[in-house]
């Protein structure tokens, strides 16, 4: 079977990321092959993490490239040139718009750091959605990875895990404990699903 070739995008820290390698070096996905990081900042630690990796970076900035349309363009011009099958969002910050997702049906991926549909859409990233959850209240939270397209956090879900919310919680250990109890071992699981399944079918874009 021929392995998917999974691109990464990535905006920040990478932790996500590091996961996924991790996860690739101990045989723990063995339908993909990781084969580009790509990121929208050129200060995103994670593109150090993949460059130590051995992993081919590149950067694209909306705002350098002027427009949506250029932003895109230049993304699938990077992606065909390394033949890409699959992509993962691990914390990319920026909206893909519905001609770019159609590309690419049920190929993009997304880990959200909340039960869907709690918590999510527009606006929903980053501590923003830990503190909505402690400030509403909830008692449970967790991690979600679904299907991208056309409404942010809208698409089919994939998979999802729970995570307890303790007493004395604050955004930070929330986030860290989504993260280690959730985020880490879901995106894996899940990107070697996906992976697999397109590695069945055999379809290349």
């Amino acid at each position: 079977m021929v392995k998917t070739r999974i691109a990464v995008f990535v905006s920040g820290g990478g932790t996500n990321l590091q996961a996924l390698m991790d996860a690739e070096r101990r045989g723990e996905l063995p339908s993909g092959e990781i084969v580009l990081v790509l990121s929208n900042s050129s200060k995103a630690y994670a593109l150090e993490r993949a460059k130590a990796a051995g992993i081919p970076t590149a950067v694209y900035s909306r705002k350098a490239l002027g427009s949506q349309a250029a932003f895109e363009s230049a993304i699938q011009t990077e992606l065909e040139a390394h033949r890409v099958d699959m992509i993962v969002l691990a914390g990319f910050l920026s909206i893909l718009s519905a001609g770019f997702t159609r590309r690419w049906p049920r190929r993009i991926i997304n880990i959200h750091p909340s039960l869907i549909p709690a918590f999510c859409g527009k606006g929903f990233y980053g501590l923003r959605v830990h503190e909505a959850a402690l400030q509403y209240g909830v008692k449970v939270t967790g991690a979600t990875v679904h299907y991208v397209n056309e409404i942010p956090d809208g698409g089919q879900i994939i998979a999802q895990k729970a995570v307890d919310i303790l007493p004395g919680d604050t955004p930070e250990t929330l986030q860290r404990r989504v993260m280690e109890q959730a985020e880490w071992i879901l995106l894996p699981r899940a990107a070697e699903l996906v992976a697999h399944r397109l590695a069945e079918e055999g379809e290349r874009l």
